[in-house]
């Protein structure tokens, strides 16, 4: 039977305090948060209030300080069904401006403890009550699942993640691929891709082309190109956007024929190469020394009705000037800026130098006294960037 008794402003004050003292240790030892001066700020204004007497069921009362005080074991192992339940509870029923907080909180505790599982399943029992406590709750898990190389676990948060929104940022794709730097086992691997391609589906080709440039940024080319090659079994097929990360990986790779061999195919496979897909083939070639090839891709550019940008006269000015043929150079210089295309410091300093080692040296002098006129009107970074139009 329910004890109700009737309380004058002292024992309501001492039950209160107790109230709030157990707020306060669950907030401190859970969320991380020392509220002890709030706690004393908040006493001190009941005490000098005037509160009157309240009705106090003393069983009730208790029974939550009880609650709230509970400390949830997260040491490593499994962690009971009873105290999983007291997270669900906690967090259920926490103010909404501080469920992400407290949520969150477990989170990074279990993980800590290396109880990944239970992490998993109170964020699944969480959204199970349409509780979602953000990315970031999810991304401490793949953080944690790629430390102790737990591909499994790894997987299925990933795959819970992106179920529970609609877009990713790219710090999430990198959590993921990073997860898989000391594994080998393709097999997860392909399977895992498989699987959000087919969840995602119609959107899955934006999704596996984020993979895929993941792996790629990580500098995991092998599986970057297995991923690659798995997508001829599966419904998203290779575009644009995938062939000009994967010419980009093969050419940062070194891997160069097999880049000119991806671009041939790609043009087999009915897609048209962009102003990316050619500045990235000119720009590697560039960088190892064939030069000879840049002329060719640069006259397949024009032909095929693409305009150089910044990027691509960088990379042709700089070509020909290292195969010794100054005059196109010059020429390609002098064509960007009837084009109105404003040279960068780069383009500049690659003709100046040019130009020095053909023993040109008074129209370097000539070169640069334009190029320190022009100072303030030089290209910038921001003017590399060009968007599809």
């Amino acid at each position: 039977m329910l004890v109700v008794c009737k309380l004058d402003f002292g024992g309501f004050l001492f039950l209160l305090s107790f109230y709030i003292f157990g707020l306060v240790f669950l907030v401190k030892n859970v969320v991380g948060i020392d509220l002890s001066l709030m706690q004393n700020r908040i006493i001190s204004i009941l005490v000098g209030s005037q509160i009157s007497p309240h009705l106090a069921t003393i069983t009730e009362v208790i029974d939550h300080c009880k609650r709230l005080t509970t400390r949830v074991s997260f040491d490593e192992g499994e962690v009971k069904d009873d105290n999983l339940n007291q997270m669900l509870n906690a967090v259920e029923n926490a103010p909404e401006s501080a469920t992400r907080k407290i949520g969150t909180a477990y989170v990074h505790n279990l993980c800590k403890a290396g109880n990944l599982f239970t992490a998993v399943r109170l964020l699944q029992s969480l959204c199970d009550k349409n509780i979602f406590l953000g990315r970031g709750a999810y991304n401490i898990i793949l953080v944690a699942a790629s430390e102790k190389n737990d591909i499994a676990i790894l997987s299925q948060v990933f795959k819970d993640l992106i179920v529970s929104c609609q877009s990713l940022p790219s710090t999430s794709y990198l959590k993921l691929a990073r997860g898989f730097v000391k594994t080998n086992d393709d097999v997860q691997l392909l399977r895992l891709v498989k699987e959000v391609s087919e969840m995602t589906f119609p959107s899955s080709m934006m999704v596996v082309n984020r993979i895929i440039f993941a792996f790629a940024e990580c500098g995991q080319f092998d599986k970057a190109l297995l991923i690659f090659k798995q997508m001829e079994n599966l419904k998203c097929k290779p575009d644009l956007v995938t062939y000009n990360t994967v010419l980009d990986l093969l050419g940062h790779a070194g891997r160069i024929d097999e880049m000119l061999c991806e671009f041939a195919s790609m043009k087999e496979a009915g897609i048209l190469p962009d102003f990316i897909s050619y500045n990235t083939l000119l720009n590697q070639l560039r960088k190892v020394g064939r030069l000879d090839l840049c002329s060719v891709y640069s006259r397949d550019m024009v032909e095929s009705g693409i305009e150089p940008d910044l990027l691509t006269y960088t990379a042709l000015i700089g070509s020909f000037g290292q195969s010794g043929n100054i005059e196109e150079s010059l020429r390609l210089f002098n064509e960007m800026k009837t084009k109105q295309i404003r040279p960068s410091i780069y383009i500049y300093r690659s003709l100046i130098a040019s130009l020095k080692k053909m023993g040109k040296v008074e129209l370097a002098m000539t070169v640069l006294e334009e190029m320190n006129a022009s100072m303030s009107n030089l290209a910038s970074h921001k003017d590399f960037k060009r968007t599809r139009k």
